[in-house]
C-alpha cells in the first residue's frame, strides 16, 4: 500500500459509511437517523464530510429524500463490501473465542468435491476438530480467480487454462468418461474416442466448465461441434438427463460409479481414448509457505492423501518442509 492509500485509508470513516448506505438503503436522511437511532443533524454533517474528503458530490438532495450520483453509486457497492468484510472478519474471530483456532476457506470445483474431497475433509475435520473449513463449489476457472483476489486461502481445481501467478501442488487424478443408456449403440463398445460421439445429442455441463471447455476444443480440432442439447449444473442431473433419453455425456468416471448406487443404474460409463480425458487435479494458493498454519495443515493433509491413493507418484516435497512449491501448469 501506498503512501498516498494509507492516508486515505486512515481519512474514511467506518460509521459514516455505515450511515451513508443507510441513508441509500432508506432513500432519507431521516429515516436512516430513526433507523441507527442518531440525529439527523449529525447524518447529514458526517455525509458532508465525507464528500469533503472524497472530494466529490454523493447524493442529490431534494424534498422527497435523496438520491445517487454516479460517484455516490460507486461508493456504496465498495462501502456494501467493506462492511460485509468486516461483519465476515468479526464472525471468524469471534469462532477463535469460542475454541476454533483455525479457519479455512476452501474453494474446489465439482470434480474435487464429488470424487475425493468428502472423504479427504471427513478424515481432516476429525483429526483436528478446531479448524473450521468453509467448502465452496465453483468452476475451476472461478477457483482460480477466488484464490488470487484472496476470497479463499486454498483451491482444488483443474488448471489447464493455467494459474496465472498462482503456486499449485499435486492433489489427484481422474478420467473422463462417456456416459451412455444401456441400449446406446456406443454402449457395448469397452473405449471410443471422443470424436465418435459427436453425432449423438449431448448433455453438458456449463459452458465454462473444464469438462465443456476440453469437448468443445476436441471437436473444433476435428472440424466438428458438440450437439448440445440441454446444460445441467450437476453430475447427478446429467445422469437423470442422460438416463431419460436427451444425450450421453462427458463426466469422470469415479464420479459416475460413486453416483450409480443411488442414480444412472440404467447407464453405463465407456472409456474415452483421448489424452486430454486423463485430468490432474492441483491444489492452488498464492503462496503455500505464507498460509496461515490451519491452511498449511490441511494442505498436508491433502497431499499426503494423494501421495497414500497415488504410492507410484513421484514424491514431492511441500513448501511448508523448506522448498518452494511447484509453479502452476496444465492439467
Amino acid at each position: 500500500m501506498t503512501t498516498s492509500e494509507r492516508n486515505f485509508a486512515r481519512r474514511i470513516d467506518l460509521t459514516s459509511l455505515q450511515l451513508f448506505v443507510a441513508v441509500c438503503e432508506l432513500g432519507s436522511i431521516g429515516r436512516a437517523a430513526e433507523r441507527e437511532f442518531i440525529a439527523a443533524s449529525a447524518i447529514s454533517k458526517r455525509l458532508s464530510d465525507l464528500e469533503a474528503t472524497l472530494g466529490t458530490t454523493l447524493l442529490y438532495r431534494h424534498a422527497r429524500g435523496v438520491d445517487l450520483t454516479p460517484a455516490g453509486e460507486s461508493l456504496l457497492h465498495h462501502a456494501r463490501s467493506v462492511l460485509y468484510s468486516l461483519e465476515k472478519m468479526q464472525g471468524e474471530l469471534s469462532e477463535y473465542a469460542d475454541g476454533v483456532r483455525g479457519h479455512v476457506r476452501v474453494h474446489a470445483n465439482i470434480s474435487a468435491i464429488v470424487q475425493f474431497l468428502p472423504e479427504d475433509l471427513g478424515v481432516f475435520t476429525r483429526a483436528h476438530e478446531a479448524i473450521k473449513i468453509d467448502l465452496e463449489e465453483h468452476l475451476s476457472s472461478e477457483v482460480i480467480r477466488a484464490v488470487q483476489e484472496g476470497a479463499a486461502d486454498l483451491g482444488v481445481c483443474h488448471v489447464a487454462g493455467g494459474a496465472g501467478e498462482l503456486q499449485s501442488l499435486s492433489y489427484r487424478h481422474d478420467r473422463l468418461a462417456l456416459i451412455v443408456p444401456t441400449g446406446h449403440a456406443l454402449a457395448s463398445h469397452g473405449a471410443v474416442d471422443f470424436i465418435d460421439s459427436l453425432d449423438f445429442d449431448h448433455v453438458g455441463l456449463h459452458t465454462n466448465s473444464s469438462i465443456y471447455v476440453a469437448m468443445h476444443e476436441a471437436a473444433l480440432g476435428a472440424g466438428r461441434s458438440v450437439k448440445l442439447r440441454i446444460h445441467v449444473t450437476g453430475l447427478d442431473a446429467m445422469c437423470r438427463m442422460i438416463e431419460n433419453g436427451l444425450g450421453i455425456g462427458v463426466m469422470p468416471q469415479r464420479a459416475f460409479e460413486l453416483m450409480q448406487n443411488g442414480i444412472g443404474r440404467g447407464l453405463v460409463s465407456v472409456t474415452l481414448n483421448d489424452a486430454w480425458a486423463a485430468r490432474e487435479i492441483r491444489l492452488v494458493a498464492r503462496d503455500f509457505s505464507t498460509l496461515p498454519v490451519a491452511a498449511r495443515t490441511l494442505v498436508n493433509h491433502l497431499h499426503a492423501a494423494a501421495d497414500s491413493a497415488d504410492p507410484a507418484r513421484p514424491a514431492q516435497v511441500h513448501p511448508a518442509e523448506g522448498t518452494a512449491p511447484l509453479a502452476a501448469r496444465a492439467a
